[in-house]
This record gives structure tokens, C-alpha cells and sequence, in this order.
């Protein structure tokens, strides 16, 4: 069979993908330059909640839930955690914070109803009824925060015209360990700049389980989270009832911190795997078209086509150099990395092999369960547990 029309055909949105990244480059730098909201001198802090569900004893997990609680806000703040198992041994790690912050707030929930196939949603249902405060703020627990994240978020969501903020996250490894810098690099050097490109233009509206605040009059407007018991893509939803209250979701000019803990290549794969099919679901269209930001992979591929010649190898490089610059400009813009260039090409092949099975099935694999998704984004159990999904599970 003759191959050698594919090499130039390739090359096509392996260059598109050069732009792409130079582009992003750019933005990212206009992003992270925005003027931020700030409260007036003297004027009054809403009271907040902090809701942190947990699951399982993470790497890293005190550090990153104290990172919360040390927080220099001028206002009242409650933190609520919530488990769905009385065995569950982040309990131990709550008893751990209560003890390092005594001033501070704590609420434990242990619930174990199950409202729907999202379990995180579930724990978030049975953790409502602690809210106390006005201003409510939902963080997955491997994020990590500045002392300023509380005031700075608020003072977004106090903005006119916002009903919700949501936060950019970059990746922090947990160890020096190859699997935990790749994923590090995948939110850096990948999701970071394609959010902040698909902002800029208006093609996406996103909203993230790293941060996601609101009024405690907004939940109960959208329906609280029992509205999204069997979404994979809560987060997402979720910023879209907010939007339907007539305001904006936010996205602050600054990161925070997700803490990435793999150690081996299948939990690295699953959890991408899980991302990108979320992504598919919720913009199919804009998650084909991304096929433009791997453009080193695409040159590759496109130089082992017969009679490629010298041309698809030096677009590979030149893409690869596009990659690195923008690494260095994220890493200006947001005051994070460096990063470890040399796994860049390594990166950029998993990704596109990773996005390259996102599209073969809807199976994902969350807190070592399995699930399929449906074509509206709905979680399916597999074999439905073979239960009730209202019955109590530990």
C-alpha cells in the first residue's frame, strides 16, 4: 500500500499544533496578569464552609487538608469532612488536623447512604446538612492552597455578575518518582494551557473540582448536590447550574496545587483514561479537535511514513522546542515547576495514546470501582451493584 501521500497530510496539524502551543504561551501570561477583586479595607468577610470529601488515606493527605485550615481569612470558617465508612482510615488523619488546629471549626460527617452512582456526590449529599455558613467552598482533597486562597477566592465570588468561582490547578508530584512527575507534567503542560486557551477564546466554560464556591442560597437554588447523584462530570454540571442562575463562573488568575501520586503506569493510564473520557463526554467536539496539541507525537508518526524525509523530523523538533517554551512560560506565569524537560517526549507519546483509547470505550475505573458512562454523561455501575443505589454502602 502506498503511504507516502500520509507524511505531509500529517504534518498539517502537527504545525497547527507548533501555534497552538505558542499561542497558549501567550495567553497564559495575558491570564495570569488579570486584575483580581479584592474586598474593600475594613469591609466585612462572609462566613464560610469548607466541604472536603474523603476517601481512603491518600499520600500527602495531611499536609494538603492543613494547607486549608491555615488559612488568613478575617471571617468565620468551618470545615466540614466527610467519609462514607466508619473503617475509613482518612478518619484518623481528620482527628490528626483537629488536633494541630483546635481553634479552628471541625465537623466530621460518616455517612454511609449511597444516593446515586457517584460516590463522591453521595458523600457530598450526606455532608449538606453540617453547612453552617454563607459562602460554601468544595475542594477535592489532593489540592494544596496559599494562606490567601480563602480571601482571594471570596473576594472573586463577592465580584457583581458571579454566582460561582472555580480555580486552575497545576500538578505537584509527591515523590521524585517518573510516574508522579509525568502526571505532574500532564496537568501542566497539557490541561493547564488548553483551559486557559479554551477560556480566552470562548470556547469553554469549565468548572473544576479543585475549587468550586458558591452561596449556600445558591445550592439550595440549583437543587443541592442530590441534582448530580449519577454524573461523572459533577464539577462541570455543577458550574453549569450555577450559570443557570443567570451569573458567570470565575476562574481567579491563579493556580493551586493538585498533588499527584502515582507510583506505578496502570494508575497513571486509569485516571487519565477516566479524565479524557469526562472531557469526550462533556465536549466531544472540542475534544476531537484537541488532536492539535499533540503535535510531537503526530511529526513522529508522520517521519516514519515511507519517503518522509528530513521534513517530519524537523517539525517533530520544532514541536518539541514549542512544548519547552511553553513550559518555561507557565512556569513564569504561575510561579510553578521547573519542569523535568527531559520526559516532555514520553509525555507527549503517553498522552496521545492516551487520547487515542479515550474514544475505543466509555469504561472508566473511579476509587476502585468500575463504571460505564453513557452517551449524556451518566455514570452506569457495572452490574448496577446489584442493589439499591439508596441503601446503605460501607
Amino acid at each position: 500500500m502506498d503511504l507516502t501521500w500520509l507524511s505531509p497530510i500529517l504534518l498539517v496539524p502537527a504545525l497547527a499544533g507548533c501555534l497552538y502551543a505558542l499561542t497558549a504561551a501567550f495567553l497564559a501570561g495575558r491570564f495570569s496578569a488579570t486584575p483580581a477583586p479584592e474586598f474593600a479595607e475594613g469591609a466585612d468577610r462572609p462566613s464560610v464552609t469548607v466541604l472536603k470529601p474523603l476517601c481512603g488515606l491518600e499520600p500527602n493527605l495531611f499536609d494538603n487538608l492543613a494547607t486549608f485550615c491555615a488559612q488568613d481569612y478575617a471571617g468565620p470558617v468551618q470545615i466540614v469532612f466527610g467519609v462514607q465508612s466508619v473503617g475509613d482510615p482518612s478518619i484518623g488523619v481528620v482527628r490528626r488536623i483537629e488536633a494541630a488546629f483546635p481553634a479552628l471549626r471541625i465537623d466530621l460527617v460518616v455517612d454511609a447512604r449511597q444516593h446515586g452512582s457517584n460516590r463522591k456526590v453521595s458523600n457530598l449529599i450526606n455532608m449538606s446538612d453540617a453547612i453552617a455558613n454563607e459562602v460554601v467552598v468544595l475542594a477535592d482533597s489532593d489540592m494544596v492552597v496559599r494562606p490567601d486562597y480563602l480571601t482571594r477566592v471570596v473576594a472573586e465570588l463577592s465580584a457583581p455578575g458571579v454566582t460561582g468561582v472555580t480555580c486552575l490547578y497545576h500538578g505537584i508530584p509527591a515523590d521524585r518518582g517518573v510516574y508522579a512527575q509525568l502526571s505532574a507534567l500532564a496537568i501542566d503542560v497539557q490541561f493547564l494551557p488548553n483551559v486557559v486557551m479554551g477560556t480566552a477564546l470562548g470556547l469553554a466554560k469549565p468548572c473544576f473540582g479543585s475549587t468550586i464556591a458558591f452561596t449556600a442560597a445558591s445550592l439550595a437554588k440549583i437543587g443541592g448536590f442530590a441534582t448530580f447523584k449519577d454524573d461523572l462530570a459533577d464539577d462541570y454540571a455543577i458550574g453549569e447550574a450555577l450559570r443557570g442562575l443567570g451569573g458567570r463562573v470565575a476562574i481567579p488568575n491563579f493556580t493551586i496545587g493538585h498533588t499527584c501520586v502515582d507510583t506505578a503506569i496502570a494508575g497513571l493510564w486509569s485516571h487519565e483514561l477516566r479524565w479524557n473520557r469526562t472531557i469526550r463526554n462533556v465536549d466531544p467536539a472540542g475534544y476531537a479537535g484537541s488532536i492539535v496539541t499533540h503535535a510531537f507525537p503526530i511529526a513522529l508518526i508522520a517521519a516514519l511514513m515511507p519517503e518522509a524525509g528530513a521534513t517530519a523530523l524537523g517539525v517533530a523538533a520544532l514541536a518539541l522546542a514549542c512544548r519547552i517554551i511553553l513550559s518555561m512560560r507557565l512556569e513564569r506565569a504561575f510561579g510553578i515547576g521547573p519542569h523535568p524537560y527531559w520526559l516532555l517526549p514520553i509525555r507527549d507519546i503517553l498522552s496521545f495514546a492516551n487520547f487515542s483509547w479515550s474514544f475505543v470505550s466509555g469504561a472508566v475505573t473511579w476509587k476502585g470501582h468500575d463504571y460505564r458512562v453513557v452517551a449524556d454523561g451518566t455514570l452506569i455501575p457495572e452490574g448496577n451493584l446489584g442493589q439499591d443505589a439508596e441503601s446503605p454502602t460501607v
